[in-house]
């Protein structure tokens, strides 16, 4: 391997440790949401982020951390929205 290839396939590998790293952040919360909130695990089932607008989507690492920053928004959104409710009704 020489030396330009060598340095491709590190950054091809850190890039890939990165995207799994992220995937692994997607999953955790992911199953937090099934687990702790399964009226807003359901919503993402049918949620357009979750359904590729093409037919073979290139998911990288952008992708993947806006799809991770929107897991972690809706989950805000949706707490708040909980504790709003919980106040409104004592």
């Amino acid at each position: 391997m020489t030396a330009n290839n060598s340095q491709i396939f590190w950054e091809l590998k850190l890039d890939m440790s990165g995207q799994q790293t992220i995937l692994t952040k997607i999953v955790r919360l992911t199953s937090n949401i099934e687990t702790n909130y399964p009226e807003l695990y359901r919503f993402l089932d049918e949620s357009p982020m979750t359904i590729p607008s093409v037919a073979n989507p290139h998911l990288d690492k952008i992708v993947l951390e806006d799809y991770l920053d929107y897991l972690k928004e809706l989950l805000r959104r949706h707490q708040e929205t909980r504790e709003t409710q919980h106040n409104d009704s004592i």
